[in-house]
């Protein structure tokens, strides 16, 4: 195992920094739909509350790598081709956005209504109290389950390997290959991942206890 440690982790490091890429603009892509679709959800009218459920359901229904696969190599057939880049990262974005829809809405729905019929009481619109009544406590709120998403985030990318994208498994893939050592490559790149989600759980419990509202355990 000795022997291709100086040519793993350099790979692997490398592999790292594509993940952790992909990770935070997948969550970044999944927080701008996400907040919209659950304010929709909440707020907006029956239809279009229908027309995002459907579109949570979609993507929390079926298995994200069916997902990467219609994008990748279904879409093609209908005349529009991603690189491997994009591609991975709008099914990761598009993923993320429905659990976040989803964590975002029970965040929305645990402020109490009577907050937003004194805001409209006192001549707010349903906007104006939402951006700043409503949300500002709601992102709040959210922290400690979209930690989870976050945290799960950095192993959902696992899958784009298999589209060749070369992230920390295609590393391990190309690794393993070359040097005939399956088990020893996927048991450091298990530890690869145990380091990466140990660090960001501790980073985003920081968080979570500077951005706690007054008042919660």
């Amino acid at each position: 195992m000795i022997d291709f440690l100086p040519t793993a982790i350099p790979a692997l490091l490398n592999g790292t920094g594509v993940t952790l890429q992909y990770t935070l603009l997948a969550l970044l892509m999944g927080a701008i739909i996400g907040l919209p679709l659950a304010l929709v959800r909440v707020y907006g009218r029956q239809r279009l509350g229908r027309i995002a459920d459907v579109y949570g359901n979609f993507f929390r229904g079926t298995p994200l790598m069916i997902q990467l696969f219609m994008v990748y190599y279904g879409l093609p057939q209908l005349g529009v081709t991603f690189p491997q880049s994009i591609a991975a990262l709008l099914t990761l974005g598009l993923n993320s956005s429905a659990y976040q829809a989803e964590y975002f809405r029970g965040a929305l729905q645990s402020i109490g209504s009577g907050q937003m019929t004194a805001a409209r009481a006192i001549g707010m619109s349903q906007w104006k109290a939402i951006r700043y009544i409503i949300l500002p406590q709601a992102l709040r709120l959210v922290l400690p389950t979209w930690s989870n998403e976050a945290v799960s985030m950095i192993k959902y990318t696992a899958v784009i390997f298999l589209i060749a994208v070369p992230d920390l498994m295609g590393q391990a893939k190309i690794i393993a290959s070359r040097f005939f050592a399956p088990i020893e490559t996927y048991l450091l790149v298990a530890g690869f991942y145990l380091i990466l989600v140990f660090v960001a759980t501790q980073l985003l419990r920081a968080v979570e206890r500077k951005y706690q509202l007054p008042g919660l355990v």
